[in-house]
């Protein structure tokens, strides 16, 4: 079962590729401009998590997708990574995964040329915990 990070994680990847969420099988579309600022997600994003939660995500999926946001929240599926792009993609826990990613329609993705996307991160824990390794401080878990 992908847990609700997860699926968070997913969309927010997807975001960062230009990627919209089509809500409640309308044409209303959520799409923040920007995903990751100062080591966390936006409050846009989480704008955009909100109002997602507060629709009906039975009827909403990301763009060029099959599965709602619903179906990834339930057991039958999973997040894997694309063997194509390495991008988070939904995988059914039981049975054949779809040959399918939402990258298909991008024309120029995968790019090795550009930053690929990414989860925060929390540059301060970052750096202690290079700090601690090079005084052979054992691991705190932050």
């Amino acid at each position: 079962m992908a847990s609700e990070q997860e699926v968070r994680q997913y969309l927010a990847y997807w975001f960062q590729l230009g990627k919209r969420v089509i809500v409640n099988n309308t044409q209303q579309v959520i799409k923040p401009k920007l995903v990751i600022q100062s080591g966390q997600y936006s409050q846009e994003f989480e704008n955009c998590w909100q109002q997602l939660k507060a629709s009906d995500l039975n009827e909403s999926y990301l763009e060029g997708t099959e599965q709602s946001i619903a179906e990834l929240l339930t057991p039958a599926w999973e997040m894997n990574s694309c063997a194509r792009c390495a991008m988070p993609v939904p995988i059914p826990s039981v049975g054949v995964p779809s040959l399918s990613c939402p990258c298909n329609d991008l024309p120029t993705w995968p790019n090795t040329e550009v930053p690929a996307p990414r989860s925060p991160v929390n540059s301060q824990a970052q750096l202690a915990d290079i700090r601690d390794r090079l005084l052979g401080i054992p691991h705190q878990g932050n």
